[in-house]
């Protein structure tokens, strides 16, 4: 679909061979703090049809500015996309983030001593590093130089609230100057070079799409039960190297030391995502915080082992370092992304010394997405 705005200069992404992404584009121009419904409109439009866009140039950008742009794509949504499960110490997400006092759907996310931002304070910032959460994770001697990718994901809370549409991304500041490789370390062989600090993304389209007949009319038909609470839940388990998914040892939290749980509000979801837009599927899973497994017939897949390994051999290919967008930021780059059509990772390790200063903003939306039987879970 080509779309045409008078001002909004569009670009596409900056990939070379063998990079086979097919997502993804830059606008250039924008004026975000004064953004008229024709400039919105051109922007959901992109973002729909592209999935990932790199607004450029948005240094000084007010956490405002950003909690408005990402709400007009949901404008009945409200509250932060995990709500207060922040708030739960046991949480995998608990040491990431920080609330901006005077926008609290947008949180401060990095690494390093911060003493003044946005209302914060000597503030010590924390990038999630894969030794915390991974098995196996890299050498001491090697972790400058080599990396994992820390845990693909949906943003959502996968229980009570409903996965935000559009997530925003602004880098206030970012370091430069070194490269990491990823390594899989999944017996593939497989490594992709990345910019240091990136955030790397799949289409879930392509996922969709590079599926046999057979596995499509799989994802079309099932859904996915997510576990209740589950990043408390998962928080004694490790991920693969990979970052996509978890080891099954038997150490998820048993339900009775959960919160307390609400059946109504644990989330069966479908396994393909209808974009609005386009009618196009998108294969959404969450690898790590998957629970069970409904099929068609109404059978339901509880041996977790089994789920993890389903969701896998349909979720891997598309992670092959060919189909890895992994952004090269800049101060100043905003990225929306549609939460609802492609997963992302965290990557990479930084030095103490090294500060970035990121923001966060994704809202809960207003009702579930809508699945391959155009229903709205």
């Amino acid at each position: 679909m080509t779309v045409i705005h008078p001002t909004i200069q569009m670009r596409p992404l900056r990939v070379t061979p063998p990079s086979k992404v097919d997502f993804g584009v830059e606008l250039h121009n924008v004026d975000v703090e004064n953004l008229s419904e024709v400039d919105f409109e051109f922007i959901k439009t992109v973002l729909y049809d592209y999935q990932v866009v790199v607004i450029k140039d948005q240094a000084g950008l007010s956490p405002k500015a950003q909690y408005d742009i990402t709400k007009r794509f949901d404008p009945t949504s409200e509250g932060y996309g995990h709500g207060k499960t922040l708030d739960a110490k046991r949480s995998v997400l608990h040491p990431d983030l920080k609330t901006i006092p005077h926008q609290p759907q947008v949180q401060v996310i990095g690494n390093g001593p911060v003493s003044e931002y946005e209302g914060l304070e000597n503030i010590k910032l924390v990038h999630p590093h894969h030794k915390k959460f991974h098995k196996h994770p890299i050498p001491e001697a090697d972790d400058l130089d080599f990396t994992h990718f820390f845990r693909w994901h949906i943003d959502a809370a996968l229980y009570d609230l409903n996965p935000p549409r559009v997530t925003s991304l602004m880098a206030v500041s970012v370091p430069k100057g070194r490269r990491q490789t990823v390594r899989y370390d999944d017996g593939s062989g497989d490594e992709l070079d990345v910019p240091l600090g990136t955030t790397a993304f799949v289409s879930g389209y392509n996922m969709y799409n590079i599926l046999s007949d057979e596995d499509k009319e799989f994802v079309r038909t099932s859904k996915i039960e997510y576990a209740p609470h589950p990043y408390i839940w998962m928080s004694n388990a490790r991920s693969l190297s990979d970052g996509l998914g978890l080891y099954s040892d038997n150490v998820e939290l048993d339900e009775s030391e959960l919160p307390p749980i609400d059946t109504s509000k644990i989330q069966v979801l479908p396994m393909a995502w209808k974009n609005p837009v386009t009618g196009k599927l998108a294969v959404q899973i969450h690898p790590s915080a998957v629970s069970k497994i409904h099929l068609k017939d109404g059978t339901i897949i509880d041996d977790l082992a089994e789920v993890r390994r389903i969701v896998r051999r349909l979720q891997r290919p598309a992670i092959a370092p060919h189909y890895v967008y992994p952004h090269d930021w800049e101060e100043g780059d905003m990225v929306l992304f549609n939460n609802q059509g492609v997963l992302h990772t965290v990557v990479g390790a930084f030095a103490e010394h090294e500060v970035r200063l990121f923001r966060q903003c994704n809202l809960a939306a207003s009702e579930g997405p809508v699945g391959p039987d155009s229903l709205v879970y």
